[in-house]
């Protein structure tokens, strides 16, 4: 296959031979080709991870943050912070499809891109302000999906800002449920939207005990209005690693990762039973911290990278939303 027909959007890098995602720079101003689809953008929803990163380089200047994102697209023609190399994902209306793309969505649906906007090409018009409270921006523009990249439309039923906050992190409870056994000690670092819908997908799958962990006693306190009777919370900095897992009791059989802020890495190691399973669902992840903490500490724990694509994750997440009213607000707290 040529490269003007790859399946994987070889032939949008600029000057190299390469996939989109590791490519320095892709071309968003091609016309849509025969397995793509052309989207007419509405919304980006940003890496809490690369939004946590351009805030505290700009101490927090929220325009000068604006301006860095427009800067970024335009010079990489995809959202791709180079300090995290994270994205997003966006949400759009099907402008047109290619001619030779398989089972496409209607023109003029609107979807929700579930590949990472750091392989998406994107070009942008207009980019609305950056909200302190919310990873979620107004934007006018064109991205394009290749045949492999995957996508889901929109619910009618769930605002789109929730449902755009959801699916970002959609491969984090579906991991979780595929991955909780019951009766399991089940341990989720980070009260953000992914540790929330974990901690909802561990319970339903049975955990014994669902630990949610949080430096912030505000966001913890949240979670009680989801009801979950095997849900318990505890304020603790998993950067201090052996006073966390001393404070976390019996070691964990499965501990997940959701948070934001690099350095967790060794203590989720000793919190979690010596033959458990970690799930880093966090782009701050450092491999060679975890896999060498790991080896250092004698621990024989099964270490995965959360993979945000996980088969069934959109309708996971979309049916969690529809039987838990409440994770709305959590997910996108009212301004």
């Amino acid at each position: 296959m040529s490269p003007t027909e790859s399946p994987y959007g070889v032939h949008r890098v600029i000057g190299q031979l390469s996939l989109p995602q590791p490519a320095d720079r892709l071309d968003p101003t091609l016309p849509c080709g025969p397995t793509e689809i052309e989207i007419a953008v509405e919304h980006l929803h940003i890496d809490a991870s690369s939004l946590r990163q351009l805030r505290t380089e700009h101490r927090d200047d929220l325009g000068a943050v604006r301006a860095a994102l427009l800067t970024l697209v335009k010079e990489r023609g995809k959202l791709h912070n180079r300090a995290t190399n994270s994205g997003g994902i966006l949400i759009g209306s099907v402008r047109s499809v290619g001619a030779d793309y398989p089972n496409p969505p209607a023109v003029g649906s609107r979807i929700a891109t579930l590949a990472s906007l750091t392989l998406t090409p994107l070009r942008l018009v207009e980019l609305g302000s950056v909200d302190a409270e919310s990873n979620t921006i107004q934007a006018r523009g064109t991205a394009f999906l290749f045949e492999r990249s995957p996508w889901t439309e929109l619910p009618a039923d769930i605002p789109e800002a929730v449902a755009l906050a959801a699916f970002d992190v959609a491969g984090a409870p579906a991991r979780v449920k595929a991955r909780t056994q019951p009766g399991m000690r089940v341990l989720i670092v980070g009260a953000g939207n992914s540790g929330t819908l974990a901690a909802i997908a561990a319970a339903e799958a049975g955990a014994n005990e669902v630990i949610v962990t949080d430096i912030s006693e505000r966001r913890l306190s949240r979670l009680s209005a989801l009801g979950l009777e095997t849900l318990r919370t505890a304020v603790a900095d998993a950067t201090d690693a052996i006073e966390f897992a001393s404070r976390m009791g019996p070691s964990a059989d499965l501990t997940v990762s959701c948070v934001d802020r690099p350095g967790v890495e060794l203590g989720c190691i000793l919190a979690t039973r010596a033959d458990g399973h970690i799930v880093f669902f966090s782009m701050t992840t450092d491999f060679t911290r975890a896999a060498l903490g790991a080896e250092g500490v004698g621990s024989g724990a099964t270490l995965e990278i959360g993979n945000g694509f996980y088969p069934g994750h959109a309708n996971l997440v979309t049916d969690i939303l529809r039987r838990y009213p409440v994770v709305a607000g959590l997910l996108v707290p009212a301004t």
